[in-house]
């Protein structure tokens, strides 16, 4: 488990480790939109998002006549737009219409944890996602390889271009993609890169204060976040929902 790549030191990547897990049985994908509509319907479950009436959007999915917004210090791709949940991903504009197949986003950490526990099931550990997303592989820089696009062929929905200024969309999509739009790994997982983050039942560090989170999302570039690498590791708050922040769900053997 883990990585030597020193390129993002505060991120504790390393060092090259040994862990045991327990059996145990993972996904193959994100939660979908499907499978999370079909969450609220049956509980009548009501997400952070929706109850505070706005949410974390990127600036690009936005119409260019969108009223002002407040953005991150740092980061001003990202915008507090009113509105935005997981039924309006990109904002109030926006909807679910042919996206029933992308993976759902815009819910914290506690709601992807009900949702697990909805499906009999938990959020995996870092160690779990990691030995999964591999696919077998031994410290190969991603799931399928150390190449990113070998013989050119796209492997996974990341940023593409010059971020955040201009997206490509070499790889076919700007946003989010449907789940199975790129091949599996070796164990049969889906999208353990790129697409959206994945919550993990960690807390990211001793302080308690944020949950890790794992597989890098359609907003990773390398000029600024490689962490598509299926070693990398992020994390945020519980309680933060954004546009590019999905689940997968792991059950007890």
């Amino acid at each position: 488990m883990g990585t030597d790549d020193q390129r993002f030191p505060a991120d504790r990547e390393g060092p090259i480790r040994t862990v045991d897990v327990a059996p145990f049985a993972i996904a193959p994908h994100p939660v979908t939109n499907d499978a999370f509509e079909a969450f609220v319907a049956a509980t009548g479950f009501v997400t952070l998002a929706e109850t505070e009436g706005w949410s974390f959007v990127f600036g690009g999915l936005l119409p260019d006549d969108f009223p002002p917004t407040r953005g991150v210090v740092g980061a001003e791709w990202w915008r507090a737009v009113e509105g935005a949940d997981w039924r309006h991903p990109s904002g109030p504009q926006s909807d679910l219409s042919g996206c029933g197949d992308h993976p759902v986003t815009q819910i914290t950490w506690f709601e992807a944890a009900a949702f697990a526990e909805w499906v009999g099931g938990r959020l995996p550990t870092e160690a779990e996602w990691e030995k999964a997303a591999r696919g077998g592989l031994d410290q190969a820089r991603f799931a399928w390889g150390d190449e990113l696009e070998p013989g050119g062929d796209h492997r996974c929905n990341i940023w593409q271009g010059a971020f955040p200024q201009q997206n490509t969309l070499d790889d076919g999509w700007f946003g989010t993609s449907p789940v199975d739009a790129f091949p599996p790994n070796g164990f049969g997982l889906y999208d353990v890169t790129g697409n959206v983050w994945e919550w993990t039942l960690d807390w990211w560090d001793e302080s308690a204060q944020q949950r890790a989170m794992r597989g890098g999302s359609y907003l990773c570039h390398d000029s600024y976040c490689n962490r598509y690498r299926v070693g990398a590791r992020s994390s945020n708050t519980p309680d933060t929902p954004t546009g590019n922040l999905g689940l997968r769900v792991a059950w007890d053997l």
